[in-house]
């Protein structure tokens, strides 16, 4: 409990200080780009053309972040899933991932070392 008798203490409003605000804002929308997004390079699949952003956070964990729905936007993830079907689950599609995986091995796609 805050020193006022309100039950959050954690998250100051900063009402009474708008430049704080916004520069608190526009941090926080830098901080939202740079997680989803810094080190991201676009991988276009070599059979359906779908393009997905790609970043390797370490020679075993690959990041993939589809721009598109999958289930739609590419015939193997709609075959395995079907109509409407969850894709979550799925690693991802063997085209796109052999086209990753050329990418990484060409440096298109920086590896950080451990």
């Amino acid at each position: 409990m805050s020193a006022d008798g309100s039950a959050w203490a954690k998250a100051p409003e900063f009402g009474d200080r708008p430049e704080v605000l916004a520069r608190l804002r526009a941090e926080t929308a830098a901080d939202r780009e740079e997680y989803l997004e810094g080190g991201m390079h676009p991988v276009e699949c070599r059979r359906c053309g779908t393009c997905v952003l790609v970043k390797k956070n370490s020679e075993k964990h690959t990041s993939i972040q589809w721009k598109t729905d999958p289930s739609r936007s590419c015939a193997e993830f709609a075959s395995r899933v079907g109509e409407g079907g969850v894709t979550a689950f799925l690693d991802s599609c063997t085209t796109l991932q052999a086209g990753i995986d050329e990418d990484v091995r060409n440096g298109r796609i920086p590896v950080p070392e451990d």
